[in-house]
């Protein structure tokens, strides 16, 4: 397009495009364009994470063998860490303190050493959890991935080191004279949802890390509390049995005596039903589906913020 000047010089001028006045926004409709690091759909998140499933696997199993790799005894602080807190706290809470409650040694020793195991399971994937992003922030900046993946990881990394303890506590249970029968295999079940109930802790715990990387120092505080609030070291009923029934109904509603009394019921002849809440079963499904699943859109929300800034 030309238009001459009153000099009579001819001067070109270049034709409207037809882009103009578009917003950025529309542009990039125009031309599929998407923000770079944009949170997928929840559908296509989760399509992503299984895409990645043998990243999550084989990273999980490498952050393992690191984890005492500069140890003398190597991966056998996995076990000998819990067992060292077992006898610590059977020391304390059941020599000095009494907390048995009329619990022979025969239960009293596995009850404890199951309770050490497993809530470790949980505190372990929090406290993972808590620095999953903000502890591979050159990880999660240099690559493009679902940011779940670490999460998960960091729970499927307890639960390879619990399974290596397992074999360790099912010897003390038969050493303490329960026998394997079918009431073992329930401890499936109950791993698998304790498994569900802590990725989802650890996931909410990645996204709050992730901006406030102080949370990691107030976690031990809480899961000290969270512990000794579980009855790890003493039965929640017979301890308080002078008191009103609420408070130990609210005590045992809680997930980690939840978990701890499924695997303590399916483990040890000598802790029956008496000692569990009512419908517990449900109580550890419901559990492991409102934090499991609640755990994970939460931290999908936040799916494009993570490592930035």
């Amino acid at each position: 397009m030309s238009d001459t000047t009153p000099d009579g010089a001819t001067v070109t001028t270049a034709r409207p495009s037809a882009d103009d006045g578009l917003s950025p926004a529309q542009l990039a409709a125009k031309y599929g364009l998407s923000v770079s690091g944009a949170r997928p759909g929840l559908v296509e998140y989760i399509r992503q994470l299984w895409g990645r499933r043998h990243f999550i696997l084989a990273f999980s199993q490498a952050k393992l063998t690191a984890q005492y790799s500069k140890a003398k005894l190597g991966q056998l602080w996995q076990v000998v860490t819990p067992l060292l807190n077992a006898l610590v706290y059977y020391l304390i809470f059941g020599l000095i303190l009494g907390t048995k409650n009329g619990f022979s040694n025969d239960v009293f020793v596995p009850f404890l050493v199951t309770g050490v195991f497993v809530f470790t399971f949980t505190q372990s994937s929090v406290m993972s959890g808590v620095r999953a992003i903000s502890g591979n922030l050159g990880l999660v900046r240099a690559l493009h991935f679902p940011r779940a993946s670490l999460p998960i990881s960091f729970a499927l990394q307890q639960l390879q080191q619990l399974l290596f303890s397992m074999v360790v506590l099912l010897a003390i249970v038969v050493g303490f004279g329960s026998y394997p029968s079918l009431s073992w295999l329930l401890v499936l079940p109950a791993l698998l949802l304790q498994f569900v109930f802590n990725t989802g802790l650890a996931m909410i715990m990645a996204r709050l890390g992730s901006k406030t990387p102080d949370l990691a120092q107030l976690m031990p505080f809480v899961m000290r509390t969270w512990m000794y609030a579980s009855g790890v070291m003493f039965s929640i009923p017979m301890m308080l049995k002078d008191k009103p029934a609420w408070i130990a109904d609210i005590l045992q509603w809680n997930p980690a005596a939840v978990y701890m009394d499924l695997i303590r019921f399916a483990l040890i002849d000598g802790y029956g039903s008496e000692n569990l809440p009512d419908h517990v079963w449900a109580l550890a499904l419901g559990w492991s589906l409102l934090i499991g699943v609640f755990g994970f859109v939460y931290f999908w929300k936040a799916e494009e913020r993570y490592g930035r800034g």
